[in-house]
């Protein structure tokens, strides 16, 4: 399990708080092909804001590779129906989507490449990757 992502279960009452962070803009994720596990080549991590994901549909795993300089290891969190996951700020992170997934994402409105670095991962993350994609599909 990874430890770096924030799990939370979705409330039961008809409205509940779960994650509040500045100001917000909320987004929709769909499949496509640079979402497939082969076509990951960079890690990302947002500076000023941290970044919710909720499984809509689909499958989708959530990659994290810990909040130093560069992207650290990797782990992997397969994404749950009616759990909240939270990307805090400052780690690096990327996921992959079935063919038919969705994910709603939630992060600051002004989350862009300017406060956002990319970075490339290496072989061996890549490799690991791919990994765990494969063991979170068994």
């Amino acid at each position: 399990m990874n430890s770096e992502i924030q799990i939370y279960s979705m409330p039961e009452s008809d409205y509940e708080p779960i994650v509040d962070y500045k100001t917000w803009r909320v987004a929709v994720l769909k499949y496509c092909p640079n979402t497939r596990p082969e076509n990951i080549h960079t890690m990302q991590k947002h500076e000023q804001t941290d970044e919710v994901f909720v499984l809509l549909s689909g499958n989708c795993i959530l990659y994290s590779a810990g909040n130093g300089d560069v992207p650290g290891e990797v782990l992997a969190t397969k994404l749950e129906p009616d759990r909240v996951y939270n990307v805090p700020c400052g780690y690096w992170h990327n996921h992959t989507l079935d063919e038919g997934a969705s994910v709603l994402i939630i992060e600051n409105q002004d989350t862009n490449d300017d406060n956002s670095p990319i970075l490339p991962i290496s072989d061996g993350q890549k490799k690991e990757l791919f990994r765990l994609y494969e063991e979170n599909h068994k």
